[in-house]
């Protein structure tokens, strides 16, 4: 039998507008000839990279979203995930989540960070809110460590503009996007940020990190 995968660390972005009164959120086709939930609506995002280790971000976490982050990371590894998220997020949508740093700039000579230092921007990690944690069962053909993060689409600048990764960019209704193909846990987490956006918690106010996870070969779902 092969060896499943180790998981990768992932990060994804939960984007949500107000502009019509109910919430909506940025959904994307995964293209069809992916190995992983194709032509499945998801969230933008995908693995970490080397080089989100080494950007500098315009503001930092905020103070809560960090400490629920290295629960289960290590300060370094937990910031990168957020870069991770920020990056991730332009390439896919073209929007950008950016602030003028305060001190030097975004790392120039590489696409996507080359596309924020041309505006003056880097990562604004503090308009990232941490909600959800999953890690992909064994016996798929990848596998991933996917943090789930939350931000207001008032803080991303730019126009929708596909990269061929994810196709039909749309802005979804809760409801409406419920009725979509979309992956087990993409529809889990829409559930979570349902409530959460219905009844936020308190700013800072300590919170569990709901988690879905494989155990001795079944589905878990807890918190840490």
């Amino acid at each position: 039998m092969a060896r499943s995968p180790r998981p990768r660390d992932a990060a994804t972005l939960i984007l949500v507008r107000r502009a019509r009164g109910a919430p909506e959120v940025l959904l994307g086709r995964r293209h069809g000839g992916h190995a992983f939930m194709p032509d499945r609506y998801v969230f933008p995002g995908g693995r970490v990279d080397a080089g989100d280790h080494r950007i500098a971000a315009a503001t930092p976490l905020r103070p809560d979203a960090r400490e629920r982050l290295e629960r289960a990371a290590t300060p370094a590894r937990a910031r990168a995930l957020a870069i991770a998220a920020v990056r991730e997020t332009f390439e896919e949508t073209g929007l950008m989540i950016g602030a003028p740093p305060a001190v030097g700039g975004a790392a120039a000579g590489r696409a996507p960070w080359s596309a924020f230092a041309a505006r003056g921007m880097a990562p604004a990690l503090g308009a990232l809110d941490y909600l959800y944690r999953a890690v992909t069962p064994p016996g798929r053909p990848r596998r991933f460590n996917a943090r789930f993060f939350l931000a207001d689409a008032a803080s991303a600048q730019g126009a929708l503009a596909s990269d061929g990764e994810l196709l039909d960019l749309r802005w979804v209704g809760l409801d409406d996007a419920r009725g979509l193909p979309l992956p087990r846990i993409t529809g889990a987490v829409l559930d979570l940020a349902a409530r959460h956006l219905a009844d936020p918690p308190p700013p800072g106010a300590p919170r569990p990190v709901p988690r879905f996870r494989t155990v001795r070969g079944r589905f878990v779902f807890d918190s840490e």
